[in-house]
């Protein structure tokens, strides 16, 4: 009774004047990293080991799919994002490249609660021997799938468009590539997946349902994570750019942000290590319609964004340090409840 009480109290001083919400885990996990709804009632997950499983909702059941991805988990990388629709799957995943070198790799395949049998669709070029900054997500567009890939811990790598890492890239969903991309308009120098270059390591990407716009969350070094839009053929900067934060040395990496390169929607300095991110549009929490939901992990927040005026960007805390570091995050296709992937869990959001 005691213990109940005082859960009571803590939930109802954190969320004064804000909405009223009850957090709870539904499982355990091992490091999930992605996940995507299959149905009302499923969940598709991966878990950094290169395991993909389907979480029954109602059930509370795991069941796991086989499949034939080379994923190597090396540092921070692993099997990364996953997406479903019209019952394909798309996975982001490190890849061994051999020779001690990974890309970051995407893959397709038909949907099978059995195995997938995955197809490679892009391999970052080159392949590098280091263990940081993979990216990576994915978020599909009309016949576009877009996903991020890191710079891999080099630097001024995101500068040279010649190269993958550090960037957004625009492929069809069957692996094509656009007509329309920078490289066939303004940019020859572009390999011709880049969409769009100087990025460190964005692990939050996702289309919003309002404006049709995809959107990206970016972490910085020490200092200088930021929201932004995803803008075709620009730059944001990397490494010229240290968007306010310093090397972890503490020395100096550049201006916040100069003429010449795309300005970031926020910045916070000091990082909260922003993660996965979403545009929420749903019943449960039908106060939020529009604005942008920023995950963390080094913060282990939710933020909510009103980024209706650019000018006025209003941030809003809605819970800290209640589940953990958070690695993504979905809203439920019919009801609007918000699931959340931590660093060992799968949790729920809904009103209380």
């Amino acid at each position: 009774m005691i213990k109940i009480f005082v859960v009571i109290i803590i939930f109802f001083c954190s969320n004064l004047n804000a909405t009223e919400f009850n957090l709870k885990k539904i499982l355990n996990l091992n490091e999930p990293w992605g996940s995507s709804f299959i149905n009302e009632n499923e969940l598709l997950i991966t878990e950094k080991s290169g395991i993909i499983k389907i979480i029954n909702l109602k059930k509370k059941e795991i069941s796991t799919i086989d499949h034939n991805l080379n994923v190597l988990e090396y540092g921070q990388g692993g099997l990364l994002d996953i997406l479903f629709k019209d019952n394909v799957v798309w996975v982001s995943y490190t890849e061994d490249r051999g020779n001690d070198k990974t890309s970051t790799s995407i893959a397709r395949g038909d949907f099978n609660r059995e195995k997938i049998e995955f197809k490679n669709l892009f391999q970052a070029y080159p392949p590098i021997d280091s263990p940081y900054h993979f990216g990576s997500r994915m978020a599909i567009k009309d016949d576009y799938l877009f996903a991020s890939v890191g710079e891999r811990g080099q630097g001024m790598i995101a500068q040279d468009a010649s190269k993958h890492p550090g960037s957004i890239i625009r492929i069809h969903l069957d692996g094509k590539i656009p007509e329309d991309n920078p490289k066939f308009l303004n940019k020859k120098d572009w390999l011709p997946e880049i969409f769009q270059i100087g990025v460190r390591n964005p692990q939050g990407l996702t289309l919003s349902p309002f404006d049709q716009k995809i959107y990206i969350s970016n972490h910085g070094a020490k200092g200088g994570d930021w929201f932004g839009e995803v803008k075709k053929g620009e730059n944001y900067g990397w490494k010229i750019l240290g968007w306010g934060g310093t090397n972890y040395s503490g020395t100096k990496i550049g201006p916040k942000w100069k003429p010449g390169f795309t300005k970031a929607i926020k910045y916070w300095v000091p990082s909260i290590a922003t993660s996965a991110i979403t545009i929420y549009k749903g019943e449960e929490f039908e106060e939020w319609n529009g604005y942008a939901l920023i995950t963390s992990l080094k913060d282990m927040s939710l933020r909510k964004l009103d980024f209706n005026t650019l000018k006025n960007v209003e941030e809003e805390i809605i819970f800290q340090r209640k589940i953990g570091r958070i690695r993504d995050i979905q809203v439920h296709p019919k009801n609007g409840k918000i699931y959340f992937l931590s660093k060992d869990s799968l949790w729920i959001m809904e009103k209380g």
